[in-house]
């Protein structure tokens, strides 16, 4: 039996047996209702009235404090001391790996073919909501942290959930707590390994492919296939065995890389057709408030540009703030405050320089894709660079590439987390998964397993119920921790030293 039909039959077989699975998850999960002649998923709903909320409760936290947001991710506001294993800007860059990926790239396309141009404002307005929620979860996620005798440090929704409700409910809380995490962990390991490994490695290989030959190029066989998933899992394993500070390194220098390419990209085809941008602005804003073509109209622009923000920067599911968890500060509300630049980097810049470069180019298979033909949004996206740029698909590759291995290893190392939770933190434990993890990767190039990566995106926002329901019991903690740190960054602007801040709780400290 030769690799190409092994590897079909092992496709057939988990799709047939998940598919019914999948599809009853998908439907509870994504349940959607008919609003005004299209349909809102509830999950979408309560991702975007938590940004609301945590928005109207922090008083704009994202705009009043963004420009100390960026202090802070400078290094203006370092404490000498304080615990933790990356500064604030590789948190960063590793938590905003874990986002920006081909949803940016195609999921963009498809909004503004299904939403219209108009999708692209109420993406942007979501992106700016989600910020309230991320800096919510992170700060949670660094005050409950577990620095561990070795230095390394645990987080996330499955430490701050259990330790939280104990400290504002007792006992019963504890409880709850400690079922919510485990539910968390499985939550997170799904995903991880088949929507955060199996699947980027898939679709950066099928990217790869297309620009190599085809399914007649060099790459095209299953030997090309095997030949990518082993070196993708060689470097992801090799940058996995050094922990977050391995990852951190990694990601804190192609983040800016992949992003600086993609964006010089936009800014080419822009500059190229500056004299339409103040149309294409014009046609977004219209289009957000009077959509032709668009069921719903004015609301089912609105559903789709939410959809696809709440989806791509992932505020609300708890999954950043593990990355960020691991950061150096004695302030959980510092990092709070850089997490909450990320769903502006995804969402606001990156999303939005998509949006805005397919509708000035106006490709013909955006066009087409609008008029009811399926279009993969990669070449609507693919397309409009290449107006400008016929050689960009080569370009778009590389930026596939790099958003894929990153993404890979940002989820490794949540996933780690979310095994280690699970299974224990021995050495035998952390190589079982490192290992079952690499493999993934080599799989990714060979099998689709689309049905279980479709589970994968229902299971991870499954998570996002909990995880909010958390978020507002926990809320009075973040305004303390919020509070505290203000009070620091006033002492330090006076003069005074870190000894200001010695009153600050210790971290938990475990073997």
């Amino acid at each position: 039996m030769s690799l190409d039909s092994m590897t079909e039959s092992v496709d057939k077989a988990v799709s047939g047996f998940f598919e019914p699975i999948a599809g009853w998850l998908g439907d509870v999960v994504f349940y959607s209702v008919p609003v005004a002649g299209t349909e809102l998923p509830l999950i979408v709903a309560w991702l975007v009235v938590a940004g609301l909320v945590f928005s109207t409760w922090f008083g704009l936290v994202q705009i009043r404090k963004f420009r100390l947001a960026v202090d802070v991710v400078r290094g203006k506001y370092d404490e000498k001391g304080s615990a933790g294993e990356v500064n604030h800007f590789q948190a960063l860059t590793a938590a905003v790996s874990g986002t920006v990926g081909l949803g940016n790239i195609a999921g963009v396309a498809v909004a503004v073919s299904i939403g219209g141009p108009g999708a692209t404002f109420w993406m942007i307005l979501c992106g700016l909501l989600g910020m309230a929620t991320k800096f919510v979860e992170v700060t949670l996620g660094v005050k409950y942290r577990e620095v561990h005798a070795d230095g390394t440090v645990s987080g996330g929704p499955m430490h701050y959930l259990p330790k939280g409700l104990a400290d504002r409910f007792g006992k019963k809380g504890r409880s709850l707590g400690k079922v919510l995490a485990v539910l968390a962990s499985f939550m997170i390991l799904f995903f991880g390994l088949f929507g955060g490994n199996l699947f980027q490695v898939n679709q950066s290989y099928a990217q790869l492919v297309s620009v190599a030959g085809g399914e007649n190029g060099a790459l095209g066989s299953s030997a090309g296939a095997l030949f990518f998933g082993i070196l993708i899992a060689a470097v992801v394993g090799i940058v996995l065995l050094g922990g977050i500070r391995s990852i951190a390194n990694v990601t804190s220098k192609l983040v800016p890389a992949m992003a600086g390419i993609y964006i010089a990209a936009c800014l080419v085809v822009i500059l190229v057709n500056v004299t339409a941008v103040p149309d294409a602005v014009v046609t977004i804003v219209e289009g957000a408030f009077n959509p032709e073509g668009v069921a719903g109209g004015v609301l089912g622009a609105l559903i789709i540009g939410f959809k696809r923000a709440a989806f791509s920067n992932e505020a609300g599911l708890g999954s950043a703030p593990i990355a960020h968890s691991a950061v150096k500060t004695k302030h959980p509300a510092s990092e709070g405050l850089v997490a909450l630049l990320e769903p502006f980097i995804d969402t606001v810049i990156i999303c939005t320089m998509t949006a805005l470069t397919i509708v000035i180019a106006n490709p013909a298979s955006w066009a087409e894709a609008r008029a009811g033909e399926s279009i993969g949004g990669v070449t609507i996206t693919s397309d409009a660079f290449g107006t400008v740029l016929p050689w960009f698909p080569y370009i778009l590759t590389i930026a596939v590439l790099l958003f894929a291995i990153s993404t890979v290893l940002t989820w490794g190392y949540y996933c780690l987390k979310a095994w280690t939770h699970l299974f224990g933190r021995s050495k035998a434990s952390e190589l079982t998964f490192k290992v079952l993890y690499t493999l993934f990767a080599v799989a990714g190039s060979l099998l689709t397993l689309q049905t279980l990566i479709d589970m994968a995106d229902a299971v991870l926002f499954m998570l996002a119920v909990i995880n909010i329901i958390g978020l507002y019991l926990l809320a009075p903690v973040v305004k303390r921790e919020l509070n505290s740190f203000l009070e620091f960054v006033r002492a330090r602007k006076a003069g005074q030293t870190d000894d200001a801040d010695d009153d600050q709780e210790p971290v938990k400290t475990t073997v």
